[in-house]
């Protein structure tokens, strides 16, 4: 987690957004249904990231906002600024019983190149670094398990090692009502 810096403004209320999902219709703000668990990651802008997720059969609702920073519902600009350490993240919020934590995971690794540091592609800043934020003790050490796997893979195909942040019980901000599910509107 980064330093609070002086200069930006706390904020006690988070972001007003949509009651639901663009494109499936479900809540994006808690309570969710009970039996459903919760995920967050980050590979790099977080409108690409959370269509990847909600397209998935077995995810309940997806939504853009920020995680791993110092400043309470920080905004885009802020985040983009590079001053509140936050990264772009995705809340995935899913179904057990029909898609696992492990193949959420795969998603993840499969949909970014997580060697890049704090980068993807063509963006660059620390909001774009890789990350995954558990919310249980089983997902950590599922998370963990997996990027061991897949730097392996990676390592024996001669590409550079994880930059993957994995980070226990972050708080999640959600992004302003225009970041959500962007690439359907």
């Amino acid at each position: 987690m980064h330093a609070a810096v002086p200069e930006l403004q706390e904020r006690r209320t988070p972001m007003p957004i949509p009651e639901s999902h663009f494109v499936n219709g479900t809540e994006l703000k808690p309570p969710f249904p009970a039996g459903l668990e919760t995920a967050v990651f980050g590979m790099g802008c977080f409108w690409g990231a959370e269509k990847r997720f909600w397209e998935l059969e077995g995810v309940y609702t997806t939504a853009a906002g920020y995680a791993g920073g110092s400043l309470l519902h920080p905004t885009y600009r802020e985040v983009c600024g590079g001053d509140t350490g936050h990264a772009e993240v995705v809340l995935v919020v899913y179904d057990p019983a029909v898609i696992s934590y492990e193949e959420l995971l795969r998603s993840f690794w499969e949909g970014h190149n997580p060697t890049q540091g704090f980068r993807q592609g063509y963006d660059i800043g620390s909001q774009y670094r890789s990350v995954i934020i558990t919310s249980t003790d089983a997902q950590l050490r599922k998370a963990q398990a997996s990027r061991m796997r897949h730097e392996e893979q990676l390592s024996l195909a001669g590409h550079d090692r994880i930059t993957t942040e994995i980070e226990s019980a972050l708080p999640f901000y959600y992004a302003e009502e225009k970041h959500q599910q962007y690439l359907a509107k």
